[in-house]
């Protein structure tokens, strides 16, 4: 593992860091391939993750230094797509567990393409999102046309990418593309109290809806009930049910075991 990821675990919770503040924690192909192994492995025994960067930067997107050659006559940009930030991608949507992101200073490009594909997500007042692709000549990537045109419409979604301005995180949370707004300083405190009480809660309830609703986003309304339908079938045969219905019925808090 690459120590620009840090891994950092307090009880069921883990903290993924992503840890190179002198880029900005600009990410190369092999911190992706890092980070998304450290998800992989981290997801077998943590009940909920959290992903942080540093007070200057969550991560300002791709290294262009480390990742493109001096003449990109010929280069195809999109193959450190495939082979590294498509599969990273992917694996966020199928985490099984919780995903919160914690974002401070700049969540730039595919840094912000990571933080946005989070279950909740944290940004402090100072923070700011970025899709500067379109000043290089590029298209925004890792999933951001389809997460941003969901999260904010094909309006403002469009005006972020053409534009390529700065979104400050109050503006963020106003569009909906944020779930919660904290003091720079209380940024990774907010995300971890929120990791703990998800990672007390139904795991196995918690991975079916985090399959239920990324299903959704591509889905009819129709074949949205049939697979709730499937679903819920599987979370009524957990233990976490069981406990869940005895807890209600018994007037107590449950004591999920996952």
């Amino acid at each position: 593992m690459t120590d620009a990821i840090l891994i950092e675990r307090a009880g069921a919770v883990t903290t993924l860091r992503i840890n190179d503040p002198a880029a900005m924690n600009a990410l190369t192909p092999a911190m992706a391939q890092a980070l998304r192994a450290a998800l992989l492995a981290e997801a077998q025994s943590a009940r909920a993750i959290v992903l942080a960067g540093h007070p200057r930067a969550f991560s300002a997107g791709a290294n262009l230094t480390a990742a493109m050659p001096d003449d990109p006559t010929g280069f195809d940009v999109g193959l450190t797509l495939e082979e590294d930030y498509n599969p990273l991608m992917l694996t966020i949507r199928d985490l099984p567990v919780p995903l919160i992101a914690a974002v401070q200073g700049a969540a730039a490009g595919v840094g912000a393409s990571i933080a946005l594909a989070c279950d909740i997500i944290v940004a402090g007042k100072s923070a700011y999102f970025l899709e500067a692709f379109a000043r290089i000549g590029l298209i925004p990537d890792g999933g951001a046309t389809w997460l941003l045109t969901r999260a904010l419409g094909r309006v403002r979604a469009m005006e972020m990418m053409l534009l390529a301005e700065k979104i400050p995180a109050a503006q963020a949370f106003d569009w909906g593309l944020i779930t919660r707004l904290a003091e720079d300083d209380a940024v990774e405190e907010t995300a971890l109290a929120l990791a703990q009480k998800l990672a007390a809660g139904p795991s196995h309830s918690h991975r079916l809806i985090r399959k239920a609703a990324w299903a959704a986003a591509d889905a009819d309304f129709a074949a949205t009930l049939a697979t709730e339908r499937m679903l819920q079938k599987q979370a009524g045969e957990a233990p976490d049910f069981a406990e869940g219905l005895a807890a209600f019925k018994q007037k107590r808090p449950a004591r999920f075991q996952g």
